[in-house]
């Protein structure tokens, strides 16, 4: 019984040396490149310009947080000579008709994001790519592109 654990240790241990090599000990992660490293550059003793410091504008990410939120996830579909205003919600679309009405669809069912369904109305909205179908009670689906 020990011979058996001893045969597994000595089995083990290159495997496990194997793995603790391929871990950084001071945390920072190592490159995925096959590519061999080049041998370090030796410094002159010249005191050298200092290097010319990288645009600030480059690294740097400007959000315009001046846009309306209303203005996030619209978007503007024609469908026979009108046009439908859709703006996302999340859960749930607002949809803006052509006559000035105004209607929230919750997703139905509420783990997906292509099928909404208005609860008072049984009216729908059906997502697909560029294209919207807006099925209304009492008259005859809407097929709209983006």
């Amino acid at each position: 019984m020990a011979s058996r654990r001893l045969v597994r240790g000595l089995l083990l241990a290159p495997l496990l040396a194997a793995a603790a090599a391929c871990v950084p000990q001071d945390g920072a992660p190592k490159a995925a490149s096959a590519a061999v490293s080049p041998a370090p550059v030796l410094q002159s003793t010249a005191p050298a310009a200092p290097p010319a410091p990288a645009p600030a504008s480059a690294a740097k990410i400007t959000t315009d947080l001046t846009a309306p939120r209303s203005a996030i996830g619209m978007a503007t579909y024609r469908c026979n000579g009108s046009v439908i205003s859709i703006q996302n919600l999340g859960t749930s679309l607002r949809v803006a008709g052509p006559d000035g009405w105004t209607e929230e669809f919750a997703a139905s069912p509420a783990n997906q994001s292509s099928r909404y369904q208005a609860a008072a109305t049984h009216d729908a909205v059906v997502i697909d790519g560029r294209e919207a179908l807006l099925m209304k009670k009492g008259s005859t689906p809407l097929t709209c592109r983006r």
